[in-house]
């Protein structure tokens, strides 16, 4: 432990694994997370501390808790331990009295409280504004508990949040932003323009009915239920719209001529088709009688 002085007061500063005592009147707990814990004496109890769980080893005393939402509370005594549990995300505010004769006191006032034997495992949940006595550790012989423990908690004081200090903007942060405003928000071709596209489903049940009389409820007729699908159709796509300008007429040309190399060469025809045969005497002279003289001759 380390004694220091806060806001004009002596304060110690609890370690986890430390021990407590009251000998008489009250002492306070100042948890960091911003809860508070009471402890009327005579009172003697450990602390430890372990990551967002904090456990209270009571042996003796009372004990008036009130935690917001961290750390987890459990106490502990040497047959029954005391969970308490939120009810809606709301502080827990719970209040453990264990006397001389072994007699547990248990008082939600804020969410309810998990107790549970150590020994075989049964636990009980007190609700919300519930208070129980339990004696000689067992859950069987529970009681109402009449106001057994008291202990007051005091004033709250709550740690304001740290003030916040805003700082220039960086010629880069100011060149983004920029950016990020001048670009367009352009919609993304994937994202669903719909979102009532799909099929939509409805179950319709007759009516529930309840007999007190009967141990086992008579299942509803799955005849009587309806399922009911609606769909819509998508329309045909349709394109609407005008075209500007004068229209374009396509111009009609003659058919281009048969050119020498297009027609076919029945020479090459039979050259390939065909092999050639091998002149003769008489073929010779007709040639050499159209080269000299032309061929009208």
């Amino acid at each position: 432990m380390s004694v220091g002085v806060v806001d004009g007061k002596v304060k110690t500063v609890l370690r986890s694994g430390g021990e407590l005592r009251v000998k008489s009147g009250r002492a306070t707990i100042d948890l960091v997370e911003g809860g508070k814990i009471a402890v009327c004496g005579p009172a003697h109890l450990s602390v430890l501390k372990s990551g967002g769980g904090l456990t209270l080893a009571l042996d003796s005393g009372t004990i008036h808790s009130y935690v917001d939402q961290e750390p987890s509370l459990t106490i502990y005594t040497a047959l029954l331990q005391a969970k308490p549990l939120a009810i809606g995300g709301a502080p827990q505010e719970t209040l453990v009295s264990l006397d001389a004769n072994g007699g547990l006191s248990v008082r939600a006032i804020g969410g309810a409280v998990r107790i549970e034997q150590q020994l075989n495992g049964q636990s009980i949940v007190v609700p919300q504004s519930g208070d129980v006595l339990l004696s000689n550790g067992q859950l069987n012989g529970m009681k109402p508990g009449g106001g057994h423990g008291s202990c007051e908690l005091g004033e709250l004081k709550f740690q304001p949040p740290p003030p916040q200090v805003s700082v220039p903007a960086t010629a880069e942060e100011v060149k983004q932003r920029h950016l990020a405003d001048t670009k367009p928000n352009l919609p993304n071709p994937r994202s669903n323009s719909s979102s009532d596209d799909g099929p939509i489903y409805q179950v319709f049940l007759p009516p529930m009915r309840f007999d007190a009389n009967l141990k086992v409820q008579q299942p509803p007729d799955p005849n009587l239920i309806v399922l009911v699908r609606r769909v819509r159709v998508r329309p045909t796509l349709i394109f609407e719209g005008r075209v500007e300008g004068d229209a374009l007429v396509a111009e009609s040309r003659p058919a281009a001529p048969v050119t020498a190399a297009s027609k076919p060469n029945p020479a090459a025809g039979t050259a390939a088709g065909t092999p050639a045969t091998n002149p003769t005497v008489a073929d010779r002279v007709r040639t050499l009688w159209k080269r000299m003289w032309g061929p009208k001759s």
